[in-house]
């Protein structure tokens, strides 16, 4: 090889050598001003841009669970509460359905092991699925304390019933998300219930939240309830009327107890009841308030009103006098009974005997209309304002012409219904004065404005009689223990699908106490009675009695009877109301 072969060789690769240098350099040179421009758009151009991106996918808005107002009796007693507890949640793409701790985790859930695996497997691709909803925080920190990834728990609220199964009916109960099912909860829900608050979280990549960032808006929590309820005549209610269901095997009844000066509702228990704290078992037929919803036909007690219309009408004084022989009336094929022949009789002894022929002879000769328009007067064939669901408003008749037997019967409570909350209304009128109130389960700071629908005269003359059915005639087992009392019995019989049932019947007594100036109306009810009696003087009074004489010493009202005056004997045989 020549010289100057060897040179252009040396010169060429010297060329090549320069060219890679260069063309590395150009390269890392390109690299480095892209990496710059790069960090210049990150931390410059994008940088706000990147800020809001990277907090969407680690800051999460939380709602912040607002609890659930708190209903009370009249005097702050509680008788709906929410309290906190713990629900479990899984994010079922993070879990693995055979990791060996959801055994433990289903244990401490009381949950099937194997369902809740199939579960996990079953919603894989979702993000969220309930596990365990609202249960009490201490197991839930033990399955939270097992690590198991995709497994979360988050805080909720819980509805708690004191009372229990005694103010089942009045205030009713809420669904799992606290929402108004029954009672009061469901008509005052938009009240009770509370709005939920934001927050702002900062989330891991597994979606666990580290630490809570901003408060965006705070829960406001529901509204407190107050109700006319007094709790102490609740519990006492409910016992005596549990008591008498059971002792006579009776299908179910009701009692109503109402301030006759305010209207408010201090009392309202049904049998059959449930427990709204426990559900697993619950039948519908349970759930009515039946004080409100069931309707039947008042009999007897609508003597005292139908007397009521004869003495506003000025054609009959409490002296007059009625022929009630031979014991009984025919309407054609209809026949009205006495119990026996009472003969000529008073006004008073036609209520305190409870004579159909001699109310329905007053009725007959007052007409329909007249007995009817005292019985709207006093809230019968109309809703009460209560405001509770399911209220039913009953049957009124208003024919274009009365027949005598429809007057007849219309006189002693056959052919109408009423719930027995409007049988407590009417028998309210009687007690106050004649004034009707609007009813109220909430409590009121002041007494409403009434409408008076009767004279104090008239009502005065009605407890006069009513006194005497207590004393002397069928409701003689109604008197309390130290305080003196007013009211009427009745026998009905119960309705079926064929019509009246022949050997069911319901027992009622409606009532007030103490007579001269009354404190409290009471209506007691008893369905379908099984074990031998079966009358109102007998099953229903007795309860009327017991009630009311442990309600007037609990509101502090001064006795009026020596003990031994408060003592009656049984009524007499043919006399049971």
């Amino acid at each position: 090889m020549s010289q100057q072969q060897h040179t252009w060789r040396h010169r060429l690769a010297a060329g090549l050598e320069a060219w890679r240098f260069g063309f590395v350099l150009a390269v890392f040179l390109a690299v480095a001003g892209v990496l710059a421009w790069r960090l210049v758009g990150l931390h410059v151009v994008d940088q706000e841009f990147l800020r809001r991106q990277g907090d969407v996918r680690t800051i999460r808005v939380e709602a912040v669970d607002a609890h659930r107002g708190m209903i009370t009796d009249r005097y702050g007693e509680p008788l709906a509460v929410s309290t906190p507890v713990q629900t479990i949640w899984a994010n079922p793409s993070e879990m693995d359905p055979d990791d060996p701790r959801l055994a433990n985790a289903a244990r401490l859930l009381e949950l099937n092991e194997a369902e809740l695996r199939q579960r996990i497997r079953e919603y894989a691709s979702r993000r969220f699925i309930y596990v365990q909803r609202k249960m009490q925080p201490s197991v839930a920190r033990q399955v939270m304390d097992l690590r198991i990834p995709g497994l979360y728990s988050r805080r909720e609220y819980q509805r708690f019933y004191p009372a229990g199964e005694v103010t089942a009916h009045v205030v009713g109960f809420t669904n799992i998300d606290e929402h108004g099912q029954e009672g009061m909860e469901l008509s005052y829900d938009d009240w009770l219930e509370g709005v939920p608050g934001a927050k702002r979280v900062l989330r891991d990549n597994r979606g666990r939240t580290i630490s809570d960032l901003s408060l965006i808006r705070d829960a406001s929590p529901g509204r407190d309830l107050e109700l006319s309820i007094d709790l102490r005549l609740q519990y006492l209610a409910y016992r005596e009327l549990k008591a008498v269901v059971t002792a006579h095997n009776a299908k179910g009844g009701t009692l109503v107890m109402l301030d006759v000066s305010t209207g408010e509702v201090l009392a309202m228990v049904n049998q059959q009841s449930y427990n709204p704290n426990d559900r697993s078992q619950l039948s519908p037929d349970r759930l009515r308030n039946k004080a409100i919803t069931d309707l039947f036909e008042p009999g007897s007690p609508m003597k005292p009103i139908a007397m009521a219309a004869a003495l506003e009408s000025g054609q009959y004084s409490v002296s007059s006098t009625i022929d009630t022989s031979p014991g009984f009336r025919r309407f054609g094929r209809f026949t009205i009974r006495d119990s026996r022949n009472y003969g000529v009789i008073d006004m008073t002894t036609i209520i305190a005997k409870s004579s159909n022929v001699g109310i329905s002879r007053i009725a007959n000769d007052l007409g329909g209309d007249v007995i009817r328009d005292l019985y709207y007067r006093l809230g019968l064939g109309q809703a009460t304002g209560i405001g509770f669901p399911g209220e039913a408003v009953g049957v009124l008749p208003a024919p274009p012409r009365w027949r005598p037997v429809e007057e007849a019967t219309l006189s002693y409570g056959y052919g109408l219904s009423v719930n027995a909350l409007q049988l407590a209304q009417a028998y309210m009128v009687l007690a106050n004065g004649g004034v009707r109130y609007p009813l109220s389960l909430l409590k009121l700071d002041q007494s409403p404005a009434g409408d008076r629908v009767l004279s104090e005269h008239v009502t005065e003359q009605i407890r006069g009689m009513l006194q005497t059915v207590v004393e002397h005639g069928t409701g003689r087992r109604a008197q309390p223990v130290l305080y003196s009392a007013g009211g009427k019995t009745g026998t009905v019989h119960l309705v079926g699908q064929g019509g009246y049932e022949d050997s069911e019947y319901k027992a009622i007594f409606a009532g007030m106490a103490p007579i001269d100036n009354p404190r409290i109306v009471t209506v007691v009810a008893v369905d379908a009675p099984q074990a031998g009696e079966y009358y109102g003087g007998e099953v229903a009074a007795p309860v009327f009695a017991r009630v009311m004489s442990d309600a007037l010493r609990l509101l502090n009202v001064k006795p009026e009877l020596e003990l031994g005056e408060a003592v009656s004997e049984p009524a007499a045989a043919g006399e049971r109301g």
